[in-house]
């Protein structure tokens, strides 16, 4: 069946049900933003495979709101289909609220899955519904019901990480969390947020690809834990660990009867950007709300001192096999045939023979020449081009180690490449290690710091269409809130950046049907000099991956500039060198000499 027809069939389901416009997000019941085969519904209904994005349908038009990192992808890939793409963050680009407002008819239904949309979205929903004298349906799978070979939820099993891992209990983390609950004079907490759910358990598994997480939804009492997910996924040794720490094991399915039948005078905390419409509306409407960001959020992005030393042996790890990749690539060009799927195989063909090493923490970007102007291509059997010298080859990876999670891109040259790409590849490189080598006084958020990267391109008078950098989980999600480097501040203002946070340094360069260039390194955030004037903070690199020497113009950069470069290079050389062969740790050498 063709986008078309589906789109057509979906449209009979609507009128079926006299629902006006529909609404189908990207998420699944836990908003995660990478999620299992099962819940790609959107997908499904657009053929558009990006990670992010909401399809909107009406009785005449419809339309793919997603953002910049995937304006070319989703263009190639609603060719055809009839649904328009709405680039988010361009100025002709409505929101999604203000199309509602515009076309909702009076007395019209706004329908969609609430178990997939989050409850200050649904309630933005309803209010605008409520303004035209309508209504919402939220009790509506109609995408489901289109889609007859729709995958299986996934069945794998869970697995604890060990306390050394995690240099915390179950039990102290329970702790901390009621207390967070006592302040907020709640006697319930509600979580659907896998990650945080993981984090809070210590528990890992394999439903979501890329991140180790389990389906599930959790209720904390303040004597006692229910886990809604299914108890087939859970040995007997932590099925006993659980009941340790008062945890009772409940059907995934259960949540919402669990929830109406709470108590009316229950004092409830949740989270009501990480929880679902359909969710809330079971909660009893006497029970009060403590609405509130998840505690867990800001927990798990401060990592303990055990959870620091095993993210700098994990990134160790991953230093030693990213650079053997290099190596080899460098080597390799000019007598193998090297494809942007071969080489996206090769590298993790390095990482899966370090110890500890458990999956990719994210779909791999191996992207050669125009391809890297497409910020989040992903190659397939048609578009995977051939490397041949003469041009770049942009390659977005990592890995979840037992010991944490990495993030790191590089940008290679292949032979020789023109002097342009050469200079816009200095361009990003000075705008990295600007960022990396800041210091800044305790208190300051990512958006006071995102300028230290993006200085360079504004006075070039050009930008890049996505943010500097994002927090980065612990053995979670590859892309962790609550930190990050953006120029514009979002609804809720960013926390300031704490001791043992980790975030990521990435800007890059994209020029549509040329190449695209984005170098990216993990930070550790580290306190400085404490004196009279206050707390000074700086950053470590937690990545130490020589960056192309081949591709960079020295008398491009300042002095200083280019003392920060070797200063990191004979950091990678010192620490990477140990864990080569001779021929490898001769050719590190050159490629972190000093410009």
């Amino acid at each position: 069946m063709k986008i078309s027809e589906r789109v057509e069939a979906l449209r009979q389901c609507m009128k079926r049900e006299g629902v006006e416009i529909y609404i189908v997000p990207s998420t699944d019941y836990h908003h995660s933003e990478y999620v299992g085969d099962y819940f790609k519904e959107r997908a499904f209904i657009t053929g558009f495979t990006g990670s992010a994005g909401t399809a909107v349908f009406a009785p005449d038009w419809a339309g793919l709101w997603t953002d910049g990192r995937y304006f070319l992808q989703a263009a190639s890939q609603l060719d055809g289909s009839g649904i328009t793409l709405c680039r988010m963050g361009e100025p002709e680009c409505e929101s999604i609220e203000a199309f509602l407002e515009r076309t909702l008819t009076s007395g019209g239904v706004i329908g969609f899955d609430g178990r997939t949309i989050g409850v200050a979205e649904g309630r933005r929903y309803e209010e605008i519904a409520r303004k035209k004298g309508g209504s919402v349906r939220y009790d509506l799978d109609l995408v489901g019901e289109l889609w007859t070979d729709r995958p299986c939820l996934p069945e794998e099993k869970a697995w604890m990480l060990d306390e050394k891992y995690a240099g915390e209990s179950t039990g102290s983390k329970l702790a901390r969390v009621r207390k967070k609950m006592e302040e907020y004079d709640a006697d319930v907490h509600v979580l659907s947020s896998l990650d945080d759910i993981a984090w809070l358990l210590n528990m890992r598994g394999n439903d979501v690809a890329y991140c180790p997480l389990v389906l599930s939804h959790l209720i904390l009492y303040s004597d006692r834990v229910e886990l809604f997910a299914d108890a087939e996924k859970f040995s007997e040794e932590m099925m006993q660990r659980f009941r340790e720490d008062g945890i009772l094991v409940r059907p995934y399915h259960a949540i919402a009867d669990a929830l109406a039948a709470l108590p009316s005078d229950a004092k409830i905390l949740l989270d009501p950007e990480r929880m679902s419409y359909a969710l809330d509306q079971s909660i009893p409407a006497e029970a009060v709300i403590r609405n509130a960001e998840n505690p867990e959020i800001l927990m798990k992005s401060m990592k303990n001192e055990i959870q620091t030393a095993n993210n700098q042996t994990a990134h160790l790890k991953d230093a030693v096999a990213h650079t053997k990749f290099m190596y080899w690539l460098k080597h390799a060009i000019d007598t193998e045939q090297i494809t942007e799927i071969s080489a996206s195989e090769k590298l993790e063909s390095f990482r899966q023979e370090q110890d500890g090493y458990v999956e990719a923490s994210f779909a791999p970007i191996s992207a050669f020449a125009d391809h890297g102007a497409i910020v989040h291509y992903s190659a397939d059997e048609e578009s995977n081009a051939v490397l041949k010298a003469g041009s770049l080859l942009l390659m977005d990876t990592g890995g979840h180690y037992l010991e944490g999670t990495t993030d790191i891109t590089r940008t290679m040259a292949l032979g020789e490449i023109p002097e342009k790409e050469k200079d816009d590849f200095t361009l990003v490189v000075r705008a990295m290690l600007r960022l990396m080598n800041t210091v800044f006084l305790y208190g300051c958020s990512g958006a006071n710091l995102d300028y230290a990267a993006r200085e360079v391109f504004w006075k070039e008078r050009i930008s890049f269409n996505h943010g500097t950098g994002h927090g980065v989980g612990h053995l979670l999600n590859v892309h962790e809130a609550p930190i990050n480097f953006r120029w514009k501040e979002g609804d809720a203002p960013a926390p300031a950046l704490e001791k043992n946070m980790v975030i990521t340094d990435e800007p890059g360069l994209y020029i549509e049907g040329s190449h695209g260039i984005r170098i990216e390194n993990e930070l550790l955030v580290c306190e400085d000099v404490k004196n009279s004037y206050g707390q000074f903070m700086r950053f470590e690199p937690l990545t130490l991956v020589p960056i192309d020497l081949d591709a960079v113009l020295p008398e491009r950069m300042t002095a200083e500039e280019r003392e920060m470069l070797n200063a990191y290079h004979k950091k990678v050389y010192e620490a990477v060198s140990p864990y080569l062969n001779e021929t490898e740790k001769e050719w590190l050498k050159h490629y972190t000499r000093a410009v």
